[in-house]
Parts: C-alpha cells; structure tokens; sequence
C-alpha cells in the first residue's frame, strides 16, 4: 500500500510540475488518454 502511494505521489508531482497552464494540462490528460487507448488495443 505504502509503495503504490509513492509511485502515485511521485507520478503525480510529475504531471503537475511539467503543466504550468491549462493548455499543458489538457495536453497530458490528451496524452494518457491515448496511452491508455493504444494499451487497450
């Protein structure tokens, strides 16, 4: 439990410091989106 909270922790901490606007937020939530897509194949 402890080690999957530190990996969310850390993933998230990631994203928020690479996204300073809006538009860098969408663009990432567009890019795990299509991760996830592409996984699903």
């Amino acid at each position: 439990m402890k080690t999957r909270f530190a990996f969310i922790t850390i993933v998230l901490a990631a994203l928020l410091s690479g996204c300073n606007t809006v538009h860098g937020i969408g663009q990432d939530v567009q890019g795990a989106g299509n991760a996830i897509s592409r996984a699903a194949r």
